[in-house]
C-alpha cells in the first residue's frame, strides 16, 4: 500500500522507458554486497563537488547503507507531514549547506539531527553527481556512506515521520522500477521522472534519480565480477 504522499502526476504523463537492468538475470541483482558498492565507487572516483547553480540553494544528503544476510541495504526516510514542502515523500536524510561547513560534513549533520544517526563509525564511500531539483530549486549533492552494521536510529518527528531501510535487490526486482515522461512546458519538452513501487511507498523525484543512478553504478560493477 503506497504512502500518504500526494504525486502531481500530469494530465499528458507518458510511459516511460524500462528499467537499465531489465536484461539482467535475477540471479544477478541478488546477493549485491558492500563491497560491489565501493568497488563501483573506487572505479568511479572521488567527483570534485559542482557549486550549486546560481539562484539556488545548496543541499547535500546521505545515502546511509549496511549490509545484511549478504544484501546492502538503504537506509531513506519519510518526510514529516507538517513541512512546508515535500510532505510526505521518501528522501534521504540530509538538508542545506550552511555557509561554514562542507557538503559533506551537512550531509552528516543533517542525518544526525534528522533521524540520530551517529557519524563516528560511518565511511564516506564518495559521492554521485550533483543534481538540481526541478520544483524546490535545490542543487543536490549526494554522498554514499557505509555504516558498520544495522544502527538504532531514532527519526527526529519535528523533520522525520519515518526511517526505513530496503535492500538494493529489492530496488532491482522486477515490477519495482517504472519511469515516466513529463511535461515541463505544456507538452514541448518532457523530461523522465522515476519511481520505485515499494510495498509501503514509492520512492520519486530527486531521490529516485539518485538511486537510479546508483543502482547504475553498483549493478554494472556486479555484472563484471
Amino acid at each position: 500500500m503506497p504512502g500518504p504522499q500526494q504525486i502531481p502526476q500530469p494530465a499528458d504523463a507518458k510511459p516511460g522507458d524500462p528499467p537499465p537492468w531489465s536484461d539482467v538475470p535475477p540471479e544477478d541483482r541478488r546477493g549485491i554486497r558492500l563491497d560491489h558498492v565501493r568497488a563501483a565507487l573506487d572505479r568511479v572516483g572521488q567527483l570534485e563537488t559542482i557549486p550549486a547553480p546560481f539562484g539556488r540553494i545548496a543541499a547535500a544528503v546521505l545515502i546511509p547503507m549496511f549490509e545484511e544476510d549478504g544484501e546492502a541495504r538503504i537506509v531513506l526516510t519519510r518526510r514529516a507531514s507538517h513541512l512546508r514542502t515535500h510532505r510526505h515523500e521518501v528522501s534521504f536524510p540530509g538538508g542545506r549547506i550552511e555557509a561554514d561547513e562542507t557538503p559533506v560534513s551537512a550531509a552528516l549533520r543533517e542525518a544526525g539531527e534528522e533521524i540520530g544517526l551517529d557519524p563516528g563509525p560511518v565511511e564516506i564511500l564518495g559521492q554521485l553527481r550533483p543534481l538540481a531539483t526541478i520544483s524546490s530549486s535545490s542543487s543536490i549533492t549526494p554522498f554514499v556512506a557505509v555504516l558498520p552494521s544495522r544502527q538504532q536510529l531514532h527519526p527526529n518527528p519535528d523533520e522525520v515521520e519515518r526511517v526505513f531501510d530496503v535492500s538494493i535487490a529489492e530496488l532491482l526486482a522486477d515490477g519495482v522500477f517504472s519511469s515516466e515522461l513529463w511535461s515541463r512546458d505544456g507538452g514541448i519538452t518532457f523530461f523522465p521522472v522515476y519511481f520505485f513501487d515499494l510495498p509501503e511507498d514509492i520512492v520519486w523525484g530527486a531521490t529516485a534519480r539518485i538511486l537510479h543512478e546508483l543502482l547504475g553504478l553498483v549493478l554494472t560493477e556486479r555484472t563484471r565480477r
